[in-house]
């Protein structure tokens, strides 16, 4: 880690620690973004203003009579909630032990950098916010105790990168106020249901599991497709979702699955048996962890010579490296809600703002704080409160296409369990950089 890194950091937990503990909001731009303006933000209002309200449509959209209102106000109230764990990094001082951020602590900070470049930009295009950043992992300041202290009651939106508790908290506080709650990392419902007040962005593996089924039937016109999975509970579950995708899916050019449950035992004879030589054989491993993923690959790259392989992984391994020299050769895939060549002007404004600033480049969760703080803050700007039934507006596109479909856990259900984004991308893994396949695989 570079020494201008280490003090973008050092400076801006710094800051960040300030302004919590005095409970107000972020600090003003120090330099001019040079594309879309940079909205800075008052302290929040303890009581909401009393602006004018529709009343609700007869029939409210998804069954919710919340959707069915248009509130919009002079200026909106936002929660941002991200893990910071300042308690930790400054638990007797505002010196930082050895001059070094601990990594913990560098996702939930980057979210935020990137959520302050949101904020100022919104500002410089004249929109009247107020925003006060919340510590997730705060002791003093807990979402028990802010929901206890009514903290949270003047809010309009939450946008939070947490995970459970924290989660399944903000859900509660959401539902019972009827306000939106943005989950913007976690790639899980947490045992959420009943509560149509959350948007999960980060897709579950369940809806990755169904989106790459689909994919994989509908991109070859004719091929073999093979299931490898370990006999673990979880795999077992990704390996039944799969499956019960190829058995909703309602498509003239599907090919049965063949299912193969491999371990260290299994042998180069036993994985050739389920492979065909005359077509694309469509390998879709089920391994969440580097380990198991490396070992299956290994295993596979042995048939490469003989049969031709595509295989598709899960969305853990884009962050995998499958540098081994055995493993070159083979065709990889895996699914992600996200993606993000950064060729765009939006990413190039982020990366341009951060070398100026902070003179390193911006990580992934800060181009994810950026996206999620701006499109989301439009919606609400533009929509009002409840924009729910305009959250997939394109023309609020910055660099993902969001997809977000009602979820109904169980069978005759009137009212959605939540939202989630259904949007999911089938990358290729390279080298140098992933490529995006032509289509994406929505559910």
């Amino acid at each position: 880690m570079s020494l201008p890194t280490i003090t973008r950091q050092l400076l801006t937990a710094a800051a960040i620690a300030i302004l919590l503990s005095a409970c107000s909001l972020f600090k003003k731009s120090t330099s001019s973004p040079e594309l879309p303006p940079p909205v800075t933000s008052k302290p929040a209002t303890e009581e909401k203003k009393k602006d004018e309200e529709k009343k609700p449509d007869a029939k409210a959209p998804f069954n919710v009579p919340a959707f069915g209102r248009e509130v919009k106000r002079a200026s909106y109230n936002i929660a941002l909630f991200a893990p910071l764990y300042l308690d930790s990094v400054f638990s007797s001082s505002m010196d930082i032990q050895g001059r070094t951020m601990p990594r913990y602590v560098l996702p939930g900070l980057d979210f935020y950098e990137g959520a302050q470049l949101a904020l100022d930009t919104l500002r410089m295009q004249g929109l009247n916010l107020n925003v006060i950043v919340y510590d997730s992992k705060s002791r003093a300041n807990s979402v028990p105790a802010l929901v206890r202290n009514r903290t949270l009651d003047a809010v309009d939106l939450i946008i939070g990168a947490v995970s459970n508790p924290e989660l399944k908290e903000l859900s509660d506080f959401a539902k019972s106020k009827e306000v939106n709650l943005v989950s913007a990392t976690y790639p899980n419902d947490g045992g959420i249901n009943s509560n149509p007040f959350l948007l999960i962005t980060n897709s579950t593996l369940k809806t990755h599991c169904e989106a790459l089924q689909n994919y994989v039937q509908e991109a070859f016109a004719t091929k073999n497709v093979v299931l490898l999975r370990r006999n673990t509970p979880v795999e077992t579950r990704i390996a039944n979702d799969i499956k019960a995708a190829y058995d909703k899916q309602k498509s003239e050019r599907k090919s049965r699955i063949r299912e193969v449950v491999w371990s260290d035992a299994t042998t180069d004879a036993e994985l050739s048996q389920s492979l065909l030589t005359d077509r694309p054989n469509i390998c879709i491993v089920t391994a969440l962890d580097e380990a198991g993923a490396k070992a299956i690959l290994t295993k596979l790259s042995v048939q490469a010579a003989t049969y031709p392989l595509h295989i598709f992984g899960m969305p853990t391994w884009d962050v995998m490296k499958f540098k081994e020299p055995e493993l070159k050769a083979l065709q990889l895939y895996y699914s992600s809600p996200y993606f993000n060549d950064k060729t765009d002007v939006y990413s190039r404004y982020i990366s341009d703002y951060f070398k100026r600033t902070y003179k390193a480049r911006p990580s992934d969760m800060a181009f994810k704080g950026f996206e999620l703080t701006y499109y989301f803050i439009k919606l609400l700007n533009d929509k009002g409160v409840y924009f729910n039934t305009d959250v997939n507006d394109p023309n609020k596109k910055v660099f993902t296409n969001f997809n977000y479909q009602p979820v109904y856990l169980k069978d005759g259900e009137q009212t959605p369990d939540y939202f989630e984004n259904k949007n999911i991308y089938i990358i290729q893994k390279n080298d140098s950089s992933d490529v995006k396949m032509n289509m994406t695989a929505s559910y």
